[in-house]
This record gives C-alpha cells, structure tokens and sequence, in this order.
C-alpha cells in the first residue's frame, strides 16, 4: 500500500510553490520522493522553500518566472529541463486577489488578477504539458482552485471569476490529454489563512465563515498534502481526470 504513494524518481514543478499553500504541498511531495522545481516570481522565497525541503533530505532547486508571460515560463522550463530531464507532475499554486467593490474596479486590476490565476495557468499548461507529451512522458497537473469557484464569495468578486474559469480550464484539459496519458485535476481548498485571504478575514467575517463550516475551524496548510500526493500518484489515482476535490472541512456541502 505504501507504494502506491511512492513519488520516487518523478520531478514535480511547481508553479507559486514559494506560496504558504504551495510550500507546504511541495514539502509533501517531496516526503514521498519527488524532486521539486519551486518556481516564483519572488525568487529569495522560492530558494527557502528548497533549502528546506533539502535540510530534510529531500531535493529541490529554486527558479524564477513571472507567471503571466510566455517568455518567462519558456525561459524557466529550459532551465527545470537542463537541471532534471523534464517532469512528471506540475503543480499550478499562483494566486492572486483584491477586496475591491465590483463599481470600483478597475480593468486595469481585473486584467493583473486574472494574468496570475487564470492565463497564467493556461500558459504554463501550453508549455510545460507539451513538453510532456514531447517526451512521452505520463503525468499528473494539479491546479489549486478555491470553494469561490463554485459560489462566488462577497468581496472578492474576480478571484472568484478567476477559479470558476480555472475549474473549466481544468476539465476542459482533462479531456484534451487523456489520450496521452496526463491527468489534469484541481483541488478545491476551504479556508486556510493564505497571504491573499488575511486582509479580509475580519472578526465578523470568520464567524460567517465557521457558521458555514460543519468542521468549525480553519484548515492547516498541511491538509493539503494528502489529496495533492493522492492526485500526483500514477498508481493511486490512475483512472482519476477532471475532478473537482474539496479540501475544505464540509464548506462546499453546505447550504444555510
């Protein structure tokens, strides 16, 4: 059974890994055997996340990227490529988000949020999954969505715009690489107290949202790692494409 979670010899890139929820993901992979490839855009955040996956036994290496251009993520993957050969699974973490009212919105912030969750996501998919079907490589992509892709929450109208496009991209792609062997899933975190979520957890709003969770609590970076080791898996999820997983302590089952 321990096998079947076994991520040894696979390389895992990992787009926002530097991030609080994608560092602690990558650390999770990197317990069950995967060399990690931590990108970012703040490249000193990436380098601590390796160095301390690699204090603990673990390989990884730190590049950077601007999510939002092709020309950087085209740069970073000849790099992850030169450093380990290619890649088996990819992680796309970035995210973004605002608290600012739908009539006071700007295109000019819509179009910088919807660059990282959204089109960043889709170009780093072009490049890195043709990369693994050049190389006839199978695999696993596991996107990070949010439970506002599904219902949109007050306050953060484009992230929640942003994920529910992210969820079509993932299903869409879902079917488009079936034939060749990568699977392409996302997971659906509940509320963790990530760096684009703190600005808006007021007092009245973390009551609203421990009334709509059944579990009554936050959830720990680290209950991630399991849905995510799960999903990059060849042998434990195998016949697993284009699902939505909740991570999110009963919130998307929820009503009133």
């Amino acid at each position: 059974m321990k096998q079947l979670f076994d991520l040894s010899g696979k390389t895992a890139v990992a787009i926002g890994g530097n991030s609080v929820l994608g560092s602690s993901i990558v650390k999770g992979l990197a317990a069950h055997g995967a060399n990690i490839a931590i990108v970012g855009r703040n490249l000193e955040k990436a380098q601590a996340v390796a160095g301390e996956i690699e204090e603990n036994g673990g390989t990884a290496k730190a590049f950077q990227a601007d999510v939002s251009s092709r020309d950087s993520l085209i740069g970073v993957a000849s790099e992850i490529e030169q450093w380990s050969g290619g890649w088996d699974i990819l992680l796309n973490a970035p995210g973004k988000n605002s608290t600012t009212p739908f009539f006071e919105l700007e295109m000019e912030e819509w179009d910088d949020i919807m660059d990282v969750n959204l089109k960043g996501i889709v170009l780093t998919c072009q490049i890195f999954a043709k990369k693994m079907i050049e190389q006839e490589r199978k695999g696993s992509i596991i996107n990070i969505s949010s439970v506002s892709s599904t219902t949109p929450l007050s306050k953060v109208f484009t992230y929640s715009v942003s994920k529910a496009g992210l969820n079509s991209v993932t299903q869409y792609l879902a079917r488009e690489f079936a034939p060749n062997g990568i699977r392409v899933n996302a997971i659906i975190p509940g509320f963790f107290p990530a760096e684009q979520n703190r600005k808006i957890l007021s007092a009245e709003r973390v009551e609203s949202i421990m009334n709509h969770t059944p579990m009554k609590r936050f959830g720990a970076p680290e209950e991630l790692q399991g849905a995510a080791v799960w999903l990059a898996s060849e042998e434990a999820s195998s016949f697993v494409t284009g699902t939505l997983i909740r991570v999110d302590g009963g919130f998307g089952g929820m009503t009133i």
